[in-house]
């Protein structure tokens, strides 16, 4: 999926303007607000086109140096890392030096750049954002992030500028990625499974923007491992900027069946692991979890039981995944860690009959049946597993709009428990009969 990344220096509007493109189509949006330095990740749609938009708003330290160095690094990590910039400026108070820095390192990048005049609030304050010309970008977009004037025109001409996207070839391998924050042991991992027999591996062109996806065929285990930051480091951007191993991490995530989620024994599982398990539950990837030097922590306590509670309660609600706690240094259940994954896309892709469904399903409901609401009662006909890559489960009923999010919660667990969709992301819909 394209990512378009908005850029700009601080109170210019990026996370109003953020909020604005990806509250356009509320239903059909999933957003991720990750909860350090207050970043956004969100998915929208336009057009008919999907994208992964990120605001960067939450970055820049607020001072009065002329360039900032933390902007750089953005700028340099979106024109590496992002399909498509969204450069946004303040029309009201003109042009600043750093908005000159910011142009001038845009203007070098292959890709393409929008300058996005913000606080035009009415038409008749449209001649504000012509200086901007300045930059020397040939379009501008006048654009309002508080009401939304202008965002309309901007939508379609990025999504014009979206490359066309391939459809990837189909496989029957299962696709793995190992995402997580820097120093959490990934390359450690890969290198671990690559580095056996060099032999047994083969690279092959990935289906998406300059990823390499790499075939694994050995110990009993085939599958397509997609390429993360841990793999391949860039010359230009070192892999401990947060930025950077989230946009990378995105881009795994969006191309996987499972995720393996590796986390630092000794770290804990911190907000930007958060993010990623968030990202990866709303794309509806499976997922596991690799606490990684576990043999460091085992020399003061063996109370893997209870970190693994405390990892439950961080990552709840969506608990059913399966927790593995390695040594890649030690080589400690490394293709333990790899069969379980294999379990988890089995899980994914399985497929349900209906009438086994609703042989389970309906007399629990007729046990436990939705609360009644305004004296209305609900009754639910029958239930089918919708064709979906990911598990999706539509109860059709008379009064779907009654049903609470807590009953649905119920539902999902029932399922859980009757099919077996450990480590698995589902989806549960009520709809009319």
């Amino acid at each position: 999926m394209a990512i378009v990344a908005i850029i700009g220096r601080p109170n210019v509007g990026k996370s109003t303007f953020f909020n604005r493109l990806i509250g356009r189509r509320q239903a059909i949006v999933d957003e991720f607000s990750g909860v350090t330095r207050d970043r956004h990740y969100g998915t929208s749609d336009w057009g008919g086109r999907e994208f992964t938009i990120v605001d960067t708003g939450g970055f820049v330290k607020e001072t009065d140096d002329r360039f900032e160095k933390e902007i750089a690094k953005q700028v340099d990590i979106a024109m590496d890392e992002a399909t498509l910039i969204l450069f946004v400026v303040d029309a009201q108070n003109g042009i600043s030096e750093l908005d000159r820095d910011v142009a001038h390192k845009l203007r070098s990048s292959p890709k393409p750049v929008l300058l996005c005049a913000n606080k035009i609030d009415n038409p008749n304050k449209e001649p504000d954002s012509y200086e901007f010309y300045e930059l020397g970008f040939e379009e501008i977009f006048p654009i309002s992030a508080i009401n939304g004037g202008g965002t309309g025109d901007l939508l379609d001409r990025v999504i014009e500028l979206l490359p066309v996207e391939e459809e990837p070839e189909e496989s029957d391998l299962p696709r793995i990625s190992v995402v997580g924050r820097p120093n959490a042991g990934k390359s450690s991992f890969v290198n671990a499974l690559l580095g056996v027999d060099r032999n047994i591996v083969t690279e092959v062109a990935g289906t998406t923007r300059d990823s390499i996806d790499t075939h694994y065929n050995a110990y009993g285990f085939e599958f397509t491992l997609v390429d993360t930051a841990g793999i391949r480091k860039k010359a230009k951007v070192h892999e401990d900027l947060e930025f950077y191993s989230v946009m990378r991490a995105i881009k795994s995530i969006e191309n996987s069946d499972v995720c393996i989620l590796m986390i630092d024994a000794e770290a804990g599982i911190g907000q930007q692991d958060l993010n990623i398990f968030g990202l990866i539950e709303k794309n509806r990837k499976g997922v596991v979890i690799l606490v990684n030097k576990w043999d460091l922590i085992q020399k003061e306590t063996n109370s893997a039981l209870e970190y693994e509670q405390e990892l439950k309660r961080r990552i709840a609600p969506f608990t059913d995944v399966p927790i593995v706690f390695t040594s890649v240094t030690e080589k400690q259940r490394i293709h333990k860690s790899l069969q379980i994954a294999l379990d988890v896309y089995k899980r994914r892709t399985q497929r349900i009959k209906t009438n086994k469904l609703n042989e389970v399903m309906l007399p629990i409901i007729e046990w436990t049946p939705p609360p009644a609401t305004k004296g209305k009662y609900i009754k639910v006909k029958y239930v089918q597993q919708l064709p979906t890559h990911a598990p999706t489960f539509a109860f059709y009923c008379n009064l779907p709009q009654y049903v609470k999010e807590p009953y649905k919660r119920f539902i999902e667990n029932q399922l859980r428990e009757k099919f077996d969709f450990h480590g698995v992301p589902i989806q549960v819909f009520f709809r009319n009969k």
